[in-house]
């Protein structure tokens, strides 16, 4: 017999979890431009099926990360920004170790 109950918890429980981890990446991400590291890595060249960026949309990309690192913002609010970003990317990686930490049951014993 199915127990129809802990079924909906437990579907309820995976849709909050991810939602929260999603929402704490995307604010840490967000919270990383806003204190002017902008994640964008240099292309390199590659053979096969990798897309490799043109030079035009690398300087459009090079623009674009100068234009957010000379924000608004004052150095003092930048580090700040800087600091929650790391934490919610902290809180994102505990909150998935601990997930890990459920799944396996030879980590409980």
């Amino acid at each position: 017999m199915i127990d129809w109950s802990a079924f909906l918890v437990v579907a309820l429980a995976s849709l909050l979890s991810s939602a929260v981890v999603v929402g704490l990446y995307s604010l840490g991400l967000r919270l990383l431009t806003t204190s002017g590291r902008v994640p964008v890595v240099e292309p390199a060249e590659f053979t096969g099926a990798i897309t490799v960026l043109t030079s035009k949309r690398a300087a459009k990309e090079a623009k674009r990360a100068r234009k957010a690192a000379a924000g608004p913002l004052s150095p003092l609010q930048k580090q700040v920004a800087l600091m929650g970003a790391y934490a919610c990317f902290v809180l994102c990686s505990a909150a998935v170790l601990y997930g890990v930490y459920l799944i396996v049951p030879a980590l409980h014993r």
